[in-house]
């Protein structure tokens, strides 16, 4: 269904390829993961199997990709499509309506199925994946794991022969990620060829068919799953963990002593519309590293976002280092990295957004050369932070949090795009950060991350007050 022939890509303006010498197949029925660093060349192979390299990227292609039998360089995108769906990273890149259920017509209404048919097609996506109480929402008031089963639910309806998938389990909660797994298996049994791009692993074993571990743009190691399992093939290329323990229920409850760390006391607060998220609660996070847990949809970014003052409490008293502090001087104490790294990215190259974080922390310890050793961001300093890969803008907006030195600093799933080499140093600079007395909230469903990183855990619905969620 999917071909590699001796494919070697190259973008525009580079010299030296993305991905060298490529060949491999994915047949109906079949799920073949594709893993390695950031940057090693990942998501260009998923943008050569969907026609995106290089019909929108352009650049130069040797070799063939063919997509059911048809070379990708004779078929446009929107052809490709039909037969191959893809499902990006950043979900939001791939939307076209406002709200869920006008998202789901979209591709059927344009393809123009009559208005039953297309009423039809809503109804089972929906119900395959539990929408159906989002169906009215906002796609912008989703969480990122929702927007990812809406993205999902939407290429499926379309009935594609093959499944291309961009870090898939990044933005979802360990039970949504075993209910994806299944799903996968299903797909796989009803002889769909599936593509799959990601850097956590263990959630895939018993459904992968073949894997491919790519360095520096080549397939350097490939063969069953059980590759993986060698201790010293992941520390080469810098894998994560194949078995993950669930820390969630063994981390103890964050509490703060009186006079430390980052709190807030009768919080209230709905969007407009809607029912309320938060009244009368509480929450305390000490210094040292806490993680926010909870499934998706509940609130966790929508909290996130009332301790910085980006969103409005309609009630509440915010604490920082036992003094209290009004809403909109929060910003000035507590760093936030979202979760979406493009957002916060607008410089011309990696290095200028490290100096503008600098001249906005006179008082900061921090240094440009040490910042990008400790987030191994040398080699790109010169590089415009749109031209990065997933993981290294994730590590740059990182880089760029901690050069402010704030007090208190709110990461939103910090590791959704990393390898197990750049998991572990964002761990290792997080607990640099606490040794320095620094209050650290990290959003995450990286169960992984939360075992080497986190000491205790914030719980939604909030363990004190009330919280409607």
């Amino acid at each position: 269904m999917i071909r590699f022939e001796k494919v070697t890509y190259t973008y525009p303006f580079r010299e030296r390829p993305a991905v060298w010498d490529i060949s491999f197949s994915v047949a109906p029925g079949e799920v073949v993961l594709c893993t390695g660093a950031s940057g090693c060349g990942k998501s260009t192979l998923m943008r050569l199997a969907n026609g995106l390299c290089p019909h929108y990227f352009r650049g130069r292609l040797e070799g063939c990709v063919r997509v059911g039998g048809a070379s990708t360089a004779d078929r446009s995108v929107s052809e490709l499509a039909l037969q191959a769906g893809t499902l990006f990273q950043d979900p939001e890149q791939q939307f076209f309506a406002l709200n869920v259920e006008d998202e789901l017509a979209f591709a059927h209404e344009w393809r123009g199925l009559p208005a039953e048919a297309v009423a039809a097609r809503i109804e089972e996506a929906a119900r395959a994946f539990g929408l159906g109480p989002l169906l009215a929402s906002s796609i912008h008031a989703l969480s990122e794991g929702q927007k990812q089963k809406v993205g999902l639910a939407s290429i499926l309806s379309q009935g594609p022969c093959a499944l291309i998938l961009d870090e898939p389990s990044a933005n979802l909660d360990p039970e949504a990620t075993a209910d994806l797994a299944a799903r996968l298996g299903d797909l796989k049994a009803a002889g769909m060829a599936i593509l799959v791009v990601d850097h956590r692993l263990y959630w895939l074993e018993g459904v992968v068919d073949r894997v491919l571990v790519m360095e520096e743009g080549r397939i350097v190691e490939q063969g069953a799953f059980s590759i993986l399992r060698d201790d010293a093939l992941r520390a080469r290329y810098g894998l994560r963990a194949v078995g993950v323990d669930d820390p969630r229920h063994s981390l103890p409850e964050a509490r703060a002593g009186a006079g430390e760390g980052l709190a807030v006391r009768g919080l209230r607060f709905g969007y407009p519309g809607g029912p309320l998220l938060f009244e009368d609660a509480e929450a305390s996070v000490p210094p040292g590293v806490t993680a926010l847990i909870g499934g998706n949809g509940v609130g966790k970014t929508t909290l996130a976002r009332l301790l910085v003052g980006l969103n409005k409490a309609q009630a509440g008293s915010f604490f920082v280092g036992g003094g209290e502090i009004r809403p909109p001087a929060l910003l000035d104490r507590v760093g936030i990295v979202l979760q979406n790294a493009d957002h916060q990215l607008h410089m011309k190259t990696v290095r200028q957004e490290l100096e503008v974080s600098l001249s906005l922390a006179p008082r900061s310890s921090e240094n440009i050369s040490g910042l990008l050793s400790l987030f191994a961001l040398e080699g790109l300093a010169e590089r415009h932070p749109q031209s990065l890969s997933g993981g290294e803008k994730q590590r740059l907006v990182i880089a760029s949090a901690f050069a402010k030195g704030p007090d208190a600093l709110i990461l939103d799933e910090p590791t959704s795009g990393l390898d197990g080499r750049n998991m572990r140093r964002i761990a290792e600079a997080l607990r640099l950060l606490a040794e320095k007395g620094a209050c650290i909230l990290v959003i995450t469903h990286d169960l992984e991350l939360m075992g080497i990183a986190c000491a205790r855990a914030l719980r939604l619905p909030l363990p004190s007050g009330r919280a409607n969620v």
